[in-house]
């Protein structure tokens, strides 16, 4: 059940990878999740190649265990950060917000397994082809940037379409979730929000604070209008960009609203004014844990939902 082939190609205990989070998943976060034998992420969206060396260097001193980096393909900052992945010995690397036809072969001659987030059957099989190891496949329950499709449909028609293995994401907290995933044919699962509320997670108290007081309605998407939706959880700042993209308000005014909102929420702990993404799933979590407490109930709860299943038949 534990030992599969996400397990076996990437050198992890665990099947389970925590999100990338933009300003949420550096080192310390990704170090203690790896520690704990799942996959730790550092999120390198924005974050300049030598502060990204430095937070590979934390999760290093945490652990010996495989860890990646995450590589939003936009950024101006992506070729160094291929680099000094390279230099570190970064072992995974997954991608988002592009294509990474352009590196594939500097990272695999390295010997970096990657693993491109995909929210289309037409992209997951683009990125079969160009020599993905793995694939996530992220629906949009998820917090941050986010697909149209669900996760229950996404998963299934991916795994029917490559012959890699896949990760699902989006809406995946506990174990049930966690079985309904492998029973849609994935490999593994992806937690962002869960491990927000982690000790180890270096966010803004009043962040976590919004996780865990979230009803099932609590988060919205903005940007439907933009082309560019992000689920956050609804504040004032929601409020003002749906009401602005309703009025027809231009993307240029939408984005100077938003810039800089999710390090005032992480970092500064404005919950009002800035950005809080998370997905739908905040409503089910209710307590601060430590990462090997997240990852060894994700498993304990996978295992009694199992047998309760088994039993049922």
């Amino acid at each position: 059940m534990i030992k599969n082939s996400v397990c076996e190609l990437l050198n992890i205990e665990y099947p389970i990878f925590q999100g990338a989070m933009a300003w949420i998943a550096d080192g310390h976060l990704a170090g203690h999740v790896s520690k704990a034998g799942g996959l730790g992420i550092i999120a390198g969206g924005g974050m300049p190649a030598e502060i990204l060396r430095e937070e590979i260097k934390i999760v290093k001193s945490i652990t010996d265990k495989p860890f990646a980096v995450n590589l939003m393909l936009m950024m101006e900052e992506v070729a160094a950060q291929v680099e000094v992945c390279i230099e570190e010995g970064v072992p995974v690397v997954t991608t988002g917000a592009g294509n990474p036809a352009p590196y594939m072969a500097k990272l695999k001659s390295a010997g970096i397994k990657v693993v491109p987030v995909v929210p289309s059957v037409a992209l997951a099989k683009r990125m079969e082809k160009i020599g993905a190891d793995a694939l996530i496949a992220e629906g949009t329950e998820a917090g941050g940037h986010i697909g149209q499709l669900t996760t229950m449909t996404l998963v299934p028609q991916v795994v029917d379409a490559v012959s890699i293995p896949v990760i699902a994401a989006g809406g995946i907290a506990s174990g049930r979730q966690f079985m309904a995933a492998l029973a849609l044919g994935a490999n593994g699962v992806q937690v962002g929000t869960r491990f927000i509320v982690a000790h180890e997670c270096n966010v803004h108290d009043n962040y976590k604070n919004a996780i865990l007081k979230a009803k099932d309605r609590s988060t919205v998407a903005t940007g439907n209008h933009t082309g560019h939706p992000v689920r956050v959880i609804n504040n004032k700042l929601a409020k003002d960009l749906i009401q602005l993209e309703k009025e027809g308000a231009p993307a240029e005014k939408l984005e100077e609203m938003g810039k800089g909102s999710l390090r005032l929420a992480v970092q500064d702990g404005d919950i009002v004014n800035g950005s809080v993404m998370a997905g739908q799933v905040a409503s089910m979590i209710c307590e601060k844990q430590s990462c090997q407490d997240i990852i060894l109930d994700l498993m304990e709860d996978l295992k009694n939902k199992i047998t309760h299943f088994k039993g049922s038949y």
